[in-house]
């Protein structure tokens, strides 16, 4: 007979060491993903079997081998202490370039290369050739449009959501929601000032922001943000932080936003009344509040919901999807986020659901609780969106009450 307690020591060693070795595989990514990601592309396109002009090989590689030296020296400059914008363009820029030619070399150097060789078109050579022409062409256009669909004010995507518990006089309510607008080293100012244009042009009764206002300080980004003053919301305009306020003084954002005549809700909710009917607005800090060492910063949802009636309908501005588990458990009617940029560049998507339960769009969690999850208003870092489309949501609130027409 086996002992229990001796099983549940073997099976806590187990786990244990499976921990640490996930833990010390982890270590290595940040020195083994830059290698991956420049020396795929090199030997797709340059040493598979092309036999190219010894100069074309030669110069080939050395920009393969710049790119790996600079990429991360650029980004560490630009994201470490010293916070080079310059710098940090470059890294970005470079870090969506080799991720795009990554991947289209790994399915295409695979998938085209088999193609041409079951369909019998050509020689070895030719066959290497045509995949390194394709490669190249697909990341150039991938990349040329994705810079165009990062640079646009994003289109607005309308969805009614509806809630059992919200009442007839709150059918209709017009919830306008952006995040991740991610304000940094490139000066998107006009562009911050369109995307509030388009927003005002939607006559919401509800504003939010979920987030993830800027990658850098209140002060430094001050200019790109004043704009979000301009924003107009009939009822109130609301904000939580996301995990990058907490990279750089997230008090100052707060603040800011203040400032600006938005309702930061720091675990705390209001009230917004139509129709003789109450939705209760809460807010949560990010998740990564607390860890930050600001002292009050934690996401609190029982804080957040205090004081409020369990009865009525409950909105709730959460940065991370992720949150959902406990906004479900709390009886959250609507749970609003951002954070997962709709996985930015594809197909990394697959990445961010190893993190969070969903992507993009309208999911339903528990017996009560939905989520809207946006793909983001902005971009983070590569200033590139490949079949990630950035958007303005206008989320229509509607009651099965509803008066029928």
């Amino acid at each position: 007979m086996t002992d229990t307690s001796e099983a549940r020591s073997a099976d806590g060693a187990a786990q244990g060491a499976r921990q640490s070795g996930l833990s010390r595989l982890m270590r290595y990514v940040p020195m083994i993903a830059p290698v991956l990601l420049w020396a795929v592309p090199c030997v797709v396109l340059l040493h598979a079997g092309q036999h190219w002009p010894l100069p074309v090989t030669l110069g080939g590689t050395a920009l393969f081998v710049i790119g790996l030296v600079v990429m991360p020296l650029a980004m560490v400059r630009g994201h470490g202490r010293r916070q080079q914008d310059r710098a940090a363009v470059v890294g970005d820029t470079l870090l969506g370039a080799s991720w795009v030619l990554f991947t289209w070399s790994v399915l295409l150097g695979v998938l085209l290369r088999l193609a041409l060789t079951v369909t019998g078109v050509g020689d070895g050579q030719s066959r290497a050739r045509i995949v390194g022409y394709v490669v190249l062409g697909v990341a150039a256009v991938l990349l040329a449009w994705g810079y165009h669909e990062a640079s646009r004010v994003p289109r607005v995507r309308q969805v009614d959501v509806q809630l059992p518990r919200l009442g007839p006089g709150l059918d209709g309510t017009r919830v306008a929601l952006i995040t991740d607008t991610h304000y940094g080293p490139l000066d998107r100012t006009r562009w911050s000032e369109r995307v509030c244009e388009t927003v005002n042009s939607l006559e919401a009764d509800l504003v939010c922001h979920t987030g993830d206002i800027a990658d850098g300080t209140a002060e430094r980004r001050r200019a790109q943000a004043v704009p979000l003053g301009t924003m107009r919301a009939t009822r109130a305009r609301v904000y939580v932080t996301g995990n990058h306020e907490y990279y750089s003084e997230a008090q100052g954002w707060v603040d800011l936003m203040d400032e600006l005549g938005w309702e930061p809700l720091r675990n705390r909710h209001l009230l917004v009344e139509r129709g003789g009917d109450t939705l209760v607005v809460a807010g949560v800090d990010d998740v990564t509040a607390e860890s930050s060492g600001l002292a009050g910063h934690r996401a609190h949802l029982a804080g957040a919901l205090d004081g409020a009636d369990p009865d009525l309908p409950v909105l709730l501005l959460a940065h991370q999807p992720k949150f959902v588990d406990r906004a479900a458990a709390g009886g959250v009617d609507l749970q609003l986020s951002g954070h997962t940029h709709g996985g930015q560049i594809w197909p990394f998507h697959h990445l961010v659901r190893i993190d969070q339960p969903t992507v993009a769009g309208l999911s339903r969690h528990g017996t009560r609780t939905l989520l809207y999850t946006s793909r983001g208003t902005g971009f983070w870092g590569p200033p590139f969106r490949v079949f990630a489309p950035s958007e303005i949501t206008l989320l229509v609130l509607r009651s099965p009450q509803r008066a029928q027409p």
